[in-house]
């Protein structure tokens, strides 16, 4: 069996420009605990320093991340394996405090980030940094698997984790935004497998494979809101 514990890691403002109206956003920054008979794993770390254009144009309030981690019960040096859904600097800003300790991404992930202009550098290759590159899915402990979810970046990955029997949960990261949009694309494909006609609106290939784990919850990056079935 495992247990989920969200933490909450501050919160960004995201522009106007960025969210397609009048007023910009402000959204969580939340990362998750996973706690199971093979250790701790940690799903996202966090909101890491900027550059002074990047503070400037998101304006992150941070909570620490050992202090998230306290409140757990739990220190940086208990957590045996991290996992990253991206590598933006909103999802990865606490891996330096993990020299040493595995970090899983998809190599495309990191590919793309070592090329720059992508994210603040020194979150990812760090003194100590330990990276394990996936390509694809994989079964990390027996009941945690990540599955490659692309979309918002081309490796993005999420995690289905087990909790107990068939009850499954999906970490989605920022695969999408919000559990509206999440719904609202499960929607989608429903409508498309039921043979409605023409037009409907696209929906992510890769919501077929997560459909044959059906998650009974889903929890996100950047929403406190939880998708449940009907």
């Amino acid at each position: 069996m495992h247990t989920i514990r969200r933490l909450d890691l501050g919160y960004i403002v995201r522009p106007a420009s960025e969210v397609g109206g009048p007023e910009p956003r402000v959204e969580p920054v939340l990362a998750y605990l996973v706690r199971g008979p093979h250790g701790l794993l940690l799903f996202d770390t966090g909101i890491g320093a900027g550059s002074p254009e990047t503070e400037a144009h998101y304006r992150p309030v941070r909570r620490p991340l050992p202090q998230a981690l306290a409140a757990a019960g739990v220190s940086v040096s208990d957590i045996d394996l991290v996992v990253n859904c991206h590598l933006h600097f909103d999802h990865c800003g606490g891996n330096p405090l993990f020299a040493g300790t595995p970090v899983l991404v998809q190599s495309s992930e990191l590919a793309t980030a070592r090329r720059g202009d992508y994210t603040i550098d020194g979150l990812v290759d760090f003194p100590g940094a330990v990276h394990h590159e996936l390509d694809g899915e994989a079964e990390i402990w027996p009941g945690v698997r990540v599955l490659p979810t692309p979309g918002h970046t081309d490796g993005h990955q999420s995690l289905l984790v087990e909790r107990l029997g068939d009850c499954t949960v999906l970490l989605a990261g920022q695969a999408y935004d919000f559990a509206t949009e999440y719904g609202q694309a499960l929607l989608a494909r429903q409508a498309t497998r039921e043979g409605v006609a023409a037009p409907l609106p696209g929906y992510r290939a890769w919501l077929d494979r997560v459909a044959e784990h059906a998650p009974r919850r889903v929890f996100f990056a950047h929403d406190h809101a939880v998708w449940e079935p009907a």
